[in-house]
């Protein structure tokens, strides 16, 4: 497999993979990861590049067969796909890392409880779990049409206080959407990197 990581943003005109996984890749442990919200599959290619076994679901039908054929032309046999609605899931497993980027703001408010928890007790002792997600504070008030939910103050950090956070911060950040000047969008996002005890 090709370990380039501009490679699927040059051949298939992909994103890069998330800033917050490249940054954390050297702290996880090898293995197999579940990509919640895994749309085109920027971010599990690139785990697969990096030699794990990676589960992606995502509830676009269309993002998914684009990733299975990506899998087909590149000869990827170490990606397993589904088509899932992260609202009313149950899952379970045992898996090394788990990452869910972008993605909690297009969910359900209700069903975020219950993914974490599903996530937590499908992480094996020592393994990790990545999420990114936008908030909304008050000197970055998020009033988007288009987001279900965002996350207030603190609130990721505190679904994990019986893990080890390895890395926390509700630092600014820029959609790729932009207002009505052309600018794009500024808002808050929760980064949590959490390794279980």
């Amino acid at each position: 497999m090709n370990l380039d990581k501009d490679y699927f943003l040059n051949k298939y005109n992909l994103m890069l993979p998330h800033s917050e996984i490249v940054k954390a890749m050297p702290d996880l442990p090898k293995g197999k990861a579940l990509d919640l919200g895994c749309g085109g599959g920027r971010n599990s290619l690139y785990l697969a590049q990096q030699g794990f076994t990676v589960d992606a679901w995502d509830h676009n039908e269309n993002s998914i067969k684009k990733l299975d054929t990506i899998c087909v032309n590149e000869s990827i046999d170490s990606i397993m796909t589904r088509v899932v609605d992260l609202n009313d899931l149950e899952f379970s497993g045992q898996y090394d890392v788990i990452i869910s980027t972008v993605v909690f703001m297009f969910l359900n408010p209700k069903s975020i409880p219950n993914l974490i928890g599903n996530m937590q007790k499908s992480t094996k002792k020592g393994g990790y779990n990545l999420i990114v997600s936008a908030m909304n504070t008050e000197d970055y008030p998020c009033n988007l049409d288009f987001f279900n939910f965002t996350f207030k103050p603190k609130e990721l950090s505190s679904y994990y206080q019986s893990w080890t956070i390895k890395k926390y911060n509700e630092d600014t950040g820029l959609l790729h959407k932009t207002d009505e000047q052309g600018n794009r969008i500024e808002l808050r996002f929760a980064t949590l990197l959490a390794q279980k005890n």
